[in-house]
């Protein structure tokens, strides 16, 4: 099966996984998963500071230092740039506020689809598999994030499940053109590291951090779980 096919399909896995998160507040209640939000929180945090590092800065540096800063100085601007035009998830109105969470997670998509795009046309080996399968973990406390807000406002269960798909469905896009580009211009290779690594790196600080903070022991929890969980991973997958 041709590489970009099987990228295509392993994006668009990831994106699944963003509904998955969502059937625990379809089936169990909004009021039973807000006690967990901390965990989950921490846990998607945990999963993506180690992905950041170990997937996307430490082999980029090998590629190049100057580019690979460069990269990471647009990432973090890219995800400054949506946050302030798409509003930030506590903003808004009760009622729409599930619609402010919906915009802003599928913005932040795009990077990581670059991410998995950039992972997988590097020729690193077991890195494409590393960060898909990262990004895919990581996704799951995302759907949940998208689904609390809708319950709140009433919508059904289904319409927070494929919400929160559509929410990663610039994951594929993105995957697709980072890795075309990565193949075609072997010199973008160390930027488009920097770039998702930054992004991803924001992504952590501004918006999953804070809300692991909450209940600080509940969330550290999930910070050392999803930290260990990439961990392992990268030693399974070789990186």
């Amino acid at each position: 099966m041709p590489d970009l096919v099987v990228l295509v399909l392993a994006a668009t896995g990831t994106a699944v996984a963003t509904g998955i998160g969502a059937l625990p507040v379809a089936l169990l209640g909004a009021a039973r998963v807000e006690r967990l939000r901390p965990l989950l929180a921490g846990l998607s945090a945990g999963c993506m500071a180690v992905a950041s590092v170990a997937g996307l800065l430490e082999p980029g540096l090998d590629r190049g230092v100057a580019s690979v800063l460069a990269g990471a100085v647009a990432g973090v601007a890219f995800l400054l740039v949506v946050r302030d035009r798409v509003g930030h998830p506590r903003d808004g109105r009760a009622g729409r506020r599930w619609l402010v969470v919906a915009l802003v997670l599928f913005a932040h998509s795009l990077p990581e689809g670059l991410a998995m795009g950039t992972a997988y046309g590097s020729g690193v080996a077991g890195l494409g598999l590393f960060v898909i399968l990262a990004i895919a973990l990581q996704n799951v406390p995302e759907g949940t994030a998208t689904a609390l807000p809708m319950q709140e406002a009433g919508m059904s269960g289904a319409a927070q499940v494929w919400t929160a798909i559509a929410t990663s469905l610039p994951q594929p896009v993105g995957a697709v053109v980072a890795y075309l580009a990565v193949e075609a211009v072997t010199a973008l290779l160390p930027f488009s590291f920097g770039f998702a690594a930054g992004a991803m790196a924001a992504l952590v600080a501004l918006e999953l951090a804070p809300g692991s903070l909450s209940r600080p022991v509940l969330g550290a929890s999930g910070w050392i779980l999803g930290g260990a969980a990439m961990l392992a991973l990268a030693r399974v997958a070789g990186v």
